[in-house]
């Protein structure tokens, strides 16, 4: 490998990275080197995001999900991922703090982005990771979630909501750090994900 180790990463980037997130300069390299590869360019398009999502989840259809997390991240919605969003979304997901995991589940389930949750907006969430579940794992769920409009009602009782009311990202923190059964049911287990990337690691 030689020299080629930092590629075009840029110190400054660099210690950005290694300031925010609990990335080795090592593994940032060779992310980087990779990311690359993927993405000349140096972007990732909202399609090449689904396409590396895709490899994460062989067996199920993460596009919906991908869209989501893809508009999360997209820090300056102009629809493409650089290198910084891209590793800041792989740390907030799979090491980030609790409080940081919760902002960015909060940006998630704020589908329109004006800073409130809806009940709908659940439910397009939750009908996003549904695609994701192995149709085996559906059957061993328990009865009041294991279809999406159940689990997103039985989430939106957790808060104390009615139909039309909204969820602020406070509310909505509090509520699930109060409620390790809200965390479970809004997530997609993230300890598949980590599992993967461990296997993926460069």
């Amino acid at each position: 490998m030689g020299n080629s180790k930092s590629g075009a990463l840029s110190k400054e980037i660099l210690d950005e990275l290694q300031l925010n997130t609990k990335f080795t300069e090592e593994e940032l390299c060779a992310w980087y080197q990779s990311f690359l590869k993927e993405c000349p360019s140096g972007r990732i398009t909202q399609q090449e995001f689904q396409s590396i999502y895709a490899k994460f989840f062989p067996d199920s259809d993460p596009k919906a999900y991908a869209q989501h997390v893809f508009r999360s991240f997209d820090a300056n919605s102009d629809g493409t991922l650089d290198f910084k969003e891209y590793v800041i979304a792989l740390h907030m997901t799979t090491a980030g703090k609790t409080t940081q995991k919760l902002e960015w589940a909060f940006s998630l389930y704020d589908v329109d982005g004006n800073g409130a949750i809806s009940k709908s907006e659940v439910l397009e969430i939750v009908m996003a990771i549904f695609k994701m579940i192995n149709p085996e794992d559906v059957k061993h769920l328990p009865d009041d979630e294991n279809t999406p409009e159940k689990r997103a009602e039985k989430i939106w009782k957790f808060f104390g909501k009615n139909d039309d009311d909204k969820l602020t990202e406070d509310e909505f923190i509090e509520g699930t750090l109060a409620n390790k059964e809200i965390l479970r049911l809004i997530q997609f287990e993230p300890q598949k994900v980590k599992e993967k990337l461990k296997e993926k690691k460069p």
